[in-house]
């Protein structure tokens, strides 16, 4: 595996190379809509968008890729556990279980303890919080 170091909080730390997510793709893609590759095109060039079955809609300005970092992946993942817990919390339970898929392919690609994480019920919560307790995250305490 191709590594890309990085540091988080005074610690020496690893996450997988862009490249490497994009030459293993499959094994993050998520199923039915792909939000991970939503999210993922996001740190790529507009011209490879359609190499993983993404475009933008005409008229919209093509946005400049996001920098590769764990910081900007922890920024995506920290959104997508909230929204996760958002939906969990409301009992949707298509929109969770797609939100805990997204969750444990950027935890593949930050190579943290959560990537083979199986305890979904309910709602993918386990995971979420699990995550918001280890990044020091807050998460609104209703219903768990």
């Amino acid at each position: 595996m191709t590594r890309t170091p990085s540091s988080c909080a005074g610690k020496e730390r690893a996450m997988l190379s862009i490249d490497y997510v994009k030459e293993h793709y499959n094994d993050f893609k998520t199923q039915l809509d792909d939000r991970f590759g939503a999210r993922f095109v996001d740190f790529l060039p507009y011209e490879q968008w359609r190499d993983y079955g993404f475009s933008i809609r005409e008229g919209c300005e093509i946005p400049e890729p996001k920098e590769w970092t764990e910081e900007n992946v922890l920024a995506q993942l920290k959104e997508d556990v909230e929204f996760g817990w958002e939906k969990a919390c409301d009992e949707r339970g298509i929109s969770s279980s797609l939100m805990y898929e997204v969750c444990k392919s950027w935890c593949k690609v930050l190579e943290n303890e959560f990537a083979d994480f199986d305890e979904y019920s309910p709602y993918g919560k386990p995971l979420f919080y699990g995550l918001a307790k280890h990044y020091g995250w807050e998460l609104p305490s209703f219903g768990y």
